[in-house]
């Protein structure tokens, strides 16, 4: 019996990332699909979304969608509303930080720091201590791999704890980030006629625009609340073309599919246009 999440049949297997083999979108698709799932590394985030909808090249994409410190990944937003992809799940990733070496590698040994400047500046409380010199790459996973292959003994990477393993790196130091509470969710995507409905859905991504009237998303607002629906999210965008109209994309949590439907009949009268996403089970947060 296939369950909501498995790859169906004459599907590819792999699933499309952002980055490198080791980056915390392949943490969050073992997460989702299984420590054996294959992963396919795209350079950006419109490749994932051309791969991601391709049935000859993947069977899906995880794609990070906000992040806790960072807020929205907005352009991602706006890929999402141009595919035909859909929302199948999602995942919430503690994203944590690490100081990797090659084996045998000692603290006095280092001389650089190499990583993404995200990652560097998530870390510059600890890494101020030393008289390192820092030095910014494209991806931290890809500096992981860098790492392995040169052998350099007076190197250390920032990257994820599965960098070190698929790398064969050590954790001279471990989650090294100055904020700890750092969670990035990312959005499960396929193909629709690739996957089975879930069952247990609890949440749904959703796409609406209202008129432009007074009070009008107010009044949406009320409808959904009314509906007993939690929303967990509101993004607004500005309508392509508009002269500063907006539309808004919305996260929507409820105990059952026919609440759901019931509120988005309830708005119809008061948006111009819904369109759903997804609808799926609300994720879990898991450690990176």
């Amino acid at each position: 019996m296939i369950k909501h999440g498995d790859i169906l049949p004459n599907t590819k297997s792999g699933i499309a990332i952002q980055g490198y083999e080791g980056s915390f979108h392949q943490v969050a698709a073992r997460s989702f699909f299984g420590k054996n799932v294959e992963v396919i590394p795209c350079a950006s985030f419109r490749e994932l979304i051309q791969i991601a909808g391709d049935a000859k090249q993947s069977a899906g994409a995880v794609m990070a969608i906000e992040n806790s410190i960072a807020g929205s990944i907005l352009p991602n937003y706006n890929l999402l509303q141009k595919s035909k992809l859909k929302v199948v799940g999602e995942v919430y990733l503690s994203i944590s930080q690490n100081l990797l070496v090659n084996p045998g590698v000692r603290l006095e040994d280092i001389k650089e720091v190499h990583s993404h400047p995200m990652a560097i500046l998530q870390c510059l409380d600890y890494l101020e201590q030393y008289p390192w010199k820092l030095v910014e790459t494209e991806d931290t996973a890809l500096s992981a791999k860098l790492l392995h292959q040169h052998r350099s003994k007076h190197t250390a990477a920032i990257a994820s704890k599965l960098a070190a393993e698929l790398f064969q790196l050590d954790i001279i130091c471990p989650d090294i980030h100055t904020m700890k509470n750092n969670i990035t969710r990312f959005l499960v995507l396929k193909r629709s006629g690739t996957f089975t409905p879930d069952v247990h859905a609890n949440k749904a991504s959703v796409y609406f625009q209202t008129s432009h009237d007074k009070g009008a998303l107010s009044k949406v607002l009320t409808k959904i609340a009314a509906g007993g629906i939690n929303l967990s999210k509101l993004q607004s965008m500005p309508i392509p073309g508009s002269h500063f109209k907006y539309g808004f994309y919305a996260d929507m949590e409820f105990e059952s599919q026919k609440q759901f439907e019931h509120v988005l009949k309830s708005i119809e009268s008061l948006t111009n246009s819904v369109k759903i996403f997804g609808i799926y089970t609300k994720g879990k947060l898991v450690k990176g």
